[in-house]
């Protein structure tokens, strides 16, 4: 059935927009109103934005690699000087480096893209969002240690020692064998906590965080061919995993609901199939979250300068 186009009242922001969950999140969000492409490749981007005109949608496209906060701070800058009201922002861009690899400031590339470089991003736009905007971090169930699939993997959790740490490529010790998963599970866990340090902190706007389920096609593993394999082709077949399998255009559909929601929700963490879930017990702990918050923003600052 083709999709019917509604007049574009809304403006929706999604990052990662040329793949997977975000390319067919920002398919499904033009149906609500404008999206606003984000990510690295302007000639993907283009693509996109084509694509979604040519079915009656509105799209605007705005280049960034979260990797480089120089080009976060200017992408947020293009966005605010646009003048849109924004509905939604869908913070979806995210990696897992294997082997782990360095932005070119230096940083941990895997907690730079995931966590930094969305952080930044999102506290630019804040001050510019009408109140009741949405706000969604995707984030993952194996920053929790005690999550079963997880631990049958050997992943051990977020590792978190400091903000200073994480971008320097140092976990606590004691965590997974397979190179770049402390660092995914630590960038996620931060993405969390924030999440809901921010919803607090800013009871205005909406802001919620989502799990997307096991994704096979996404391209978990990274750069490292064994790794894809094993988690498309293994992981994702077998108990205790099977159940949260999952596919891009489903976890796009339920970040849609969220960012198209109209209820005062947030501050809340949503599974693979919209409903409620708890993650670990440091992510949900409110000092923790502001330690994450505030060693962030300073961090953040120091770069800066």
């Amino acid at each position: 059935m083709p999709r019917t186009y509604q007049p574009a009242t809304e403006t929706y922001v999604v990052t990662g927009a040329t793949s997977g969950i975000g390319l067919c999140a920002a398919n499904e969000l033009s149906t609500h109103g404008t999206v606003i492409l984000v990510g690295r490749n302007g000639l993907k981007l283009d693509a996109v934005q084509k694509d979604i005109e040519r079915r009656g949608g509105r799209a605007l496209s705005v280049v960034c690699d979260l990797a480089d906060l120089a080009s976060v701070s200017r992408a947020a800058a293009e966005i605010i000087n646009l003048g849109l009201p924004i509905s939604g922002l869908l913070n979806n861009a995210g990696i897992m480096a294997m082997p782990s690899c360095k932005t070119a400031a230096g940083w941990d590339m895997t907690f730079t893209t995931n966590y930094l470089g969305p952080f930044a991003f999102t506290q630019a736009l804040i001050p510019h969002l009408p109140n009741g905007a949405n706000v969604t971090f995707v984030v993952s169930a194996i920053e929790d240690p005690e999550r079963r699939p997880a631990k049958v993997m050997g992943m051990r959790g977020g590792r978190f020692i400091s903000v200073e740490a994480s971008a320097r490529g140092e976990w606590l010790p004691g965590g997974a064998k397979l190179p770049g998963v402390d660092a995914y599970a630590t960038s996620k866990q931060c993405s969390l906590a924030a999440t809901l340090a921010l919803a607090r902190e800013s009871p205005r706007l909406r802001i919620n965080a989502i799990e997307p389920g096991i994704n096979p096609t996404t391209g978990l593993g990274g750069a490292n061919a064994l790794a894809r394999f094993i988690f498309s082709q293994i992981v994702t077949r077998l108990p205790p995993f099977s159940r949260y399998r999952s596919t891009p255009e489903r976890a796009a559909h339920v970040m849609a609901q969220v960012l198209t929601d109209r209820s005062a929700k947030t501050g809340v963490y949503y599974d693979e199939n919209g409903k409620p879930m708890t993650g670990s017990t440091l992510a949900h702990d409110p000092q923790f979250q502001d330690r994450v918050v505030v060693q962030t923003r300073a961090f953040l600052a120091n770069a800066a300068a």
